[in-house]
């Protein structure tokens, strides 16, 4: 890079600074450092789910992809993503926000611990905790391989600078800090995104009819929507996953819906996602498909749109991309670090600690930032360890994708009606069954990838409902006030006695 991209870097982050400062004033309690009070604006948390949805690592893992496999990666991944937003829009994410509003949830798997019970919850949580450390390691090791690749730092200086960073503004500023920076990291991704698809389609020299003819110059596979390995099965798989990822599964997304203010205002958060989704990687990804025109026999194809931007971007603007995809990775991390550190704060240390419980609450927001810390740095190593577990793509699409699914089965259909007959035994068969299955492909059967993805959570779907189904166990009084009570937006003056209760335990900071 240039001395003017690393004077615009240096900018950005003295930005982040302030805004982790600015974070800090707003936090006065737990329930401000991880939802922000319910205060979130539907277009600040619409625009937030989605950044938080992806990292730097698009641009390493999906980016290679793009080079390699060409258009499919849209296909599976961003309209995938797109179409299962549809029904967490009007299905699962006003339910979220009035677990907040209604029950007075502050973490994801709190309501967890009434709908099933606590060691169903804590499985879940634990769970939960461990798969994060996996998806986040990526997350380091993918910012680590860009920063490698445009400033000529070790991946493991990166990866330290990367942490070091996230470690001090997001502990001090919690979500507030985390939502800012996932604005500011957009505008700047948009900026840049735009201009890297204008810039390429210049070289291309066919004017805007380059979106059309590049495909022409590449191999023709790579138009085709579906390209080996990646199929109609595995994008369905991905599909199914992804619904659970992105509406809450993946507890960091769930906070965004949590953090709204009503369930109507989650919904137009869900509804502008789900856009941003199926028009923006369009853009976005345009470089990347075009980048074996420009760097063919790449040796490494995780860092082909690394090497278009030093290739084509003027100085200053390189810096500004770096910034953009610097910021993108930390608002990510972060956004997970703050909703793991929920969960463990509020789900698993009260359990393991009795005395959390009677904490007030100035020592429960310094717990809260202390495991914030923790954790970060316990991914940070992971991130060193990555080539142990795959490299960057086994991370992020064998580990983390198929190990979710059976956690967040039981999380997301738990918020339904449909499936009240789903009880705790349901889920523990559920979890247990499918990380069994995950453990039998990944070490007993040699099987196609899209059933290796898969497998781990269509097990799971069909233990969960198939035990609802077939045994109709008697539905618990508490789990009835909880469906009922979310399941449309309501005042406090007309919760029921049961739910205000509820609420009152729930929300009650001094009990962590």
């Amino acid at each position: 890079m240039e001395k003017i991209d690393y004077i615009v870097l240096a900018l950005y982050f003295f930005v982040l600074i302030a805004i982790g400062i600015w974070g800090f004033t707003r936090v006065k309690n737990s329930a401000d450092f991880y939802n922000a009070g319910g205060k979130l604006p539907w277009w600040l948390s619409g625009i937030s789910h989605h950044v938080s949805g992806y990292s730097g690592a698009v641009f390493v893992a999906y980016a290679a992809i793009a080079y390699t496999h060409g258009f499919t990666v849209y296909i599976w991944w961003a309209l995938g993503i797109g179409i299962s937003m549809i029904a967490t829009t009007y299905y699962i994410a006003p339910r979220w926000s009035r677990l907040r509003s209604q029950v007075g949830i502050v973490s994801p798997t709190e309501y967890l611990a009434n709908r099933y019970n606590i060691p169903t919850q804590q499985l879940m949580a634990w769970s939960g905790v461990i798969v994060k450390l996996f998806d986040i390691g990526a997350k380091w090791a993918a910012i680590g391989i860009l920063l490698n690749v445009f400033t000529g730092l070790s991946i493991g200086t990166g990866v330290a600078i990367s942490g070091v960073v996230t470690l001090l503004y997001i502990t001090v500023g919690g979500l507030w800090a985390d939502v800012l920076n996932d604005f500011f990291s957009f505008v700047i991704q948009l900026v840049t995104g735009i201009l890297m698809f204008v810039i390429v389609l210049q070289h291309l020299g066919d004017g805007f009819q380059g979106v059309f003819t590049l495909w022409d110059r590449l191999p023709s596979d790579h138009s085709q929507a579906f390209n080996e390995p990646y199929t109609v099965g595995f994008s369905i798989a991905y599909l199914v996953i992804a619904f659970f990822s992105y509406s809450g599964g993946t507890w960091n997304l769930a906070t965004r819906f949590i953090s709204s203010s009503s369930g109507k205002e989650a919904q137009k958060a869900a509804l502008l996602s789900t856009v941003l989704y199926l028009v923006w990687p369009l853009i976005l990804f345009f470089p990347m498909f075009a980048a074996p025109v420009f760097l063919p026999d790449l040796d490494d194809p995780s860092q082909s749109y690394s090497l278009m931007a030093l290739e084509f971007l003027p100085p200053g603007l390189v810096g500004l991309l770096v910034a953009s995809l610097f910021s993108n990775t930390l608002s990510m991390v972060s956004s997970d670090a703050n909703t793991i550190s929920a969960v463990i704060t509020r789900d698993i240390l009260p359990i393991l600690v009795k005395k959390v419980k009677t904490f007030s609450a100035d020592k429960t927001l310094m717990i809260a930032r202390l495991t914030t810390f923790v954790f970060i740095l316990l991914t940070i190593i992971i991130a060193f360890n990555s080539d142990s577990f795959g490299g960057v793509i086994g991370l992020l699409i064998t580990w983390f994708a198929a190990l979710l699914g059976p956690i967040s089965v039981p999380m997301i259909l738990g918020l339904l009606p449909y499936f009240k007959h789903s009880n705790s035994t349901a889920a523990l068969l559920s979890i247990v069954t499918g990380l069994l299955a995950f453990i039998l492909s990944k070490s007993v059967f040699e099987l196609p990838f899209a059933i290796e993805l898969s497998s781990p959570i269509i097990t799971s779907l069909i233990i969960y409902i198939g035990y609802g189904l077939i045994f109709k166990p008697t539905v618990n009084e508490k789990v009835n006030h909880i469906l009922n009570s979310i399941d449309t937006d309501k005042e406090v003056s007309q919760l029921s006695p049961s739910q205000t209760s509820n609420k009152e335990i729930y929300a009650n900071d001094s009990q962590g």
